[in-house]
């Protein structure tokens, strides 16, 4: 969990689930807009980090990612739905400091574990931390966000115990925990990523603006807490 900016405050925070994947491009970017306006405005926040595979399928050590991407969208042209996908994602990414290097993607990762990581990171408030690198790794980085070495590394970057999370990324602590997780926003409604998800009682769906979250915000700061 992270506490956003204090200065013009709500009398209870603002509570933001941010439901996401590692390896979706519009989360990352999406992700980018709601911390500027977080930012700008001065809201106090509780942000979450929900976990959600978009592939469950994909196996444990992953799978090559262009033959992926070709099987899920097609061969390259005019009309293929990942290339235009790219190119709208390459022209918005350097604006938020986003460095996406999907042409040299080498793995498609199986994302069980990096939600494992991301929530024993939230449970040290390093939520935040744990989600940009690990964002940064696999998509600017090239890093295998899948494999056990590349996710302890991110923990030792963003100041965990990198012995203890190796460890436990080893055996099955919390796979189920996070699968339940996954389950839950599933059976809410939630059928694409990311998802922004406002005191409980709205969401935010996709890479939408700074103004978007901007005016939830305000909306979430007049409206009773969820009980």
């Amino acid at each position: 969990m992270a506490k956003k900016n204090s200065g013009k405050s709500a009398s209870t925070p603002i509570q933001v689930d941010i439901v996401s994947d590692i390896v979706c491009p519009w989360c990352w970017l999406g992700v980018k807009y709601f911390q500027k306006a977080a930012k700008q405005s001065g809201l106090d926040i509780n942000l979450t980090w929900r976990p959600y595979m978009l592939d469950p399928s994909v196996p444990e050590g992953g799978v090559p990612y262009n033959d992926y991407m070709k099987q899920k969208f097609g061969t390259d042209g005019p009309n293929n739905r990942f290339k235009a996908m790219r190119e709208a994602l390459e022209e918005a990414a350097p604006k938020v400091g986003i460095d996406f290097k999907f042409g040299q993607i080498p793995m498609r990762p199986n994302t069980l574990n990096a939600h494992r990581l991301l929530k024993w990171a939230q449970g040290q408030d390093l939520g935040d931390a744990a989600s940009e690198a690990l964002f940064q790794a696999f998509f600017t980085d090239l890093e295998d966000v899948g494999d056990v070495e590349t996710l302890t590394n991110v923990a030792a970057e963003i100041g965990m115990d990198a012995e203890l999370v190796g460890e436990l990324l080893t055996k099955d602590d919390d796979k189920n925990t996070v699968r339940e997780e996954i389950l839950f926003f599933r059976n809410l409604g939630v059928n694409g990523v990311p998802c922004f998800i406002y005191n409980g009682q709205f969401a935010v769906q996709g890479a939408q603006p700074v103004e978007a979250h901007l005016k939830a915000l305000n909306q979430a700061a007049k409206l009773p807490p969820a009980t």
